[in-house]
């Protein structure tokens, strides 16, 4: 059995409001988005991706229209909202302030009594 980290687990919010604040995106573009810039290394399944949009329309962070891309294919496109913007930030000064902390930790060298 495979251990996993649990490391990118909430980074999801995140991402999605991240590349949001760039532009638009449909769901698919998204999960390819992530996982391109991460260099495969995120791989959002769209198992995990659409319940996160949805839960990210409900609180009001960000919108939903649909659109028409080519002859039959009507894609659903997200767009942040200004609320979302603040999520966003709330979420970057926590993720700073977290990697600082876990890095600070990491640094740590007890003094050896002589």
């Amino acid at each position: 059995m495979e251990n996993k980290s649990n490391f990118r687990r909430g980074s999801v919010e995140l991402l999605i409001l991240h590349l949001l604040s760039q532009k638009d995106y449909y769901g698919y573009e998204l999960s390819q988005t992530i996982k391109e810039q991460s260099d495969s290394v995120l791989n959002i399944p769209v198992g995990s991706l659409y319940p996160a949009l949805y839960k990210l329309i409900d609180a009001g962070y960000i919108s939903d229209y649909k659109k028409q891309a080519g002859r039959r294919l009507i894609r659903v496109y997200y767009h942040i909202e200004a609320s979302g913007i603040n999520r966003l930030n709330t979420l970057i000064a926590d993720y700073n302030s977290t990697i600082a902390a876990v890095q600070q930790v990491l640094n740590y060298k007890p003094k050896t009594e002589i």
